[in-house]
């Protein structure tokens, strides 16, 4: 059986951080992988994380198993914290899973087998796992442009043109914020032209939202996944706890629907937990109960919230700092794209030559799209960067 195996496509970001860990260089930058690092290099275990770890230990007297759907605390905490005012708890349905990849394969298992001749249109570009998990499950899909690679910003009227073309029942992949790669974002009045069109045309909204509180604050990210909300009869929110927790390796996801109305929620409950026994029983519960402890003690959150938005600003300095030594070193501005996106991600608009370029001249390290993660940055490195993009003509 096994020798019938064929090799796999390799994944390139993680080719990518193999052979930054086998170049010898002492100077060598990682761009690559899409974590959080501060100014060491480090990607630290928040604040709030390591109080909620403490009061864990001392407080927790088993590990038996949660239920198939995850703690309903942790599920409320998580609505809370993504739809806030603008949740319908008589049509919300939600599972915890494991990390945001695992909210997304749900979702799309829950897509199959509610609706299974339905196309999942993607934004191009868009995260690699989002095509590479609808091909695995042999679903069709469809694309919509979204980025303009002459002003690295949405291309939004290519964008509403493509998806004209959705048809009743289709589902639409959005990025809740700091879109990954590009780290361009639809504003408030894009996000509300967006929901009409769906709404018009009866397609059904996928949101992924990983990235809460990286771009313009708690609130502000999640504003057009509630306008979505608010809008739309039925929806689904696949959200991640990796980022905005730091909690990557303890898996901390949830999958939330809104059913069209009150009758079908316990159905749509009952599938969520359905598909959970299926996959996996019953999530991992050790992460999403410290982000419980967090987001429903006062002192905890507070603490969490203003490393989280420490976090953000030094971002939002990394961008600007490299923007003005870009426009210092080239004496133009088409570089400020990178001050204007949100996120860890930017796409430089380089070629893969370029980037090529870039680390075997320079030992800069990204992925061959030209994205880089401005979190892989630092005040010392920064320079160091934008006299390489530069040297290599980008």
């Amino acid at each position: 059986m096994l020798e019938a195996l064929k090799p796999q496509p390799a994944d390139k970001i993680l080719q990518l951080m193999a052979m930054f860990r086998e170049d010898p260089r002492a100077d060598k930058i990682d761009l690559g992988v899409g974590v959080y690092k501060d100014a060491t290099g480090l990607t630290p275990v928040m604040r709030a994380v390591k109080t909620a770890e403490k009061q864990l230990w001392d407080t927790e007297r088993t590990k038996t198993y949660t239920g198939l759907a995850g703690e309903p605390a942790y599920l409320a905490a998580m609505a809370g914290l993504v739809l806030g005012d603008a949740q319908d708890a008589s049509r919300f349905a939600a599972v915890a899973t494991p990390g945001g990849t695992g909210a997304i394969r749900q979702a799309l298992e829950l897509i199959r087998l509610a609706a299974p001749g339905a196309a999942v249109w993607l934004p191009d570009p868009t995260w690699p796992n989002h095509p590479s998990i609808i091909a695995y499950l042999g679903m069709k899909s469809a694309t919509y442009r979204y980025f303009d690679g002459e002003s690295r910003a949405v291309d939004f009227g290519a964008m509403m043109a493509d998806l004209e073309r959705v048809a009743p029942g289709d589902v639409v992949l959005l990025h809740g914020c700091c879109h990954n790669p590009t780290g361009a974002n639809l504003n408030l009045t894009q996000w509300a032209e967006v929901a009409q069109l769906l709404l018009r045309k009866g397609a059904v909204a996928l949101v992924d939202i990983a990235y809460q509180g990286f771009g313009d604050g708690l609130e502000e990210d999640a504003a057009g996944t509630r306008l979505l909300a608010r809008t739309l009869p039925e929806m689904l929110i696949a959200a991640s706890c990796s980022k905005n927790f730091g909690v990557y390796r303890e898996r901390v996801g949830i999958l939330m629907a809104l059913a069209p109305n009150a009758a079908s929620q316990p159905v749509t409950q009952g599938t969520l937990a359905y598909l959970n026994r299926q996959n996996y029983s019953f999530p991992p519960d050790h992460g999403a109960r410290l982000v419980t402890m967090i987001l429903t003690d006062p002192a905890l959150k507070a603490d969490w919230m203003a490393e989280l938005e420490e976090v953000r600003l030094s971002m939002l300095g990394l961008r600007a700092s490299l923007a003005q030594e870009l426009r210092r070193l080239t004496g133009s501005d088409r570089f400020g794209f990178i001050a204007q996106h949100r996120g860890m991600f930017s796409r430089l608009g380089a070629t893969p030559e370029q980037v090529e370029r870039l680390r075997t001249e320079h030992g800069i390290y990204m992925v061959g799209d030209s994205r880089l993660n401005i979190a892989g940055l630092n005040a010392k490195t920064v320079p160091i960067l934008a006299q390489a993009i530069v040297a290599c003509g980008i």
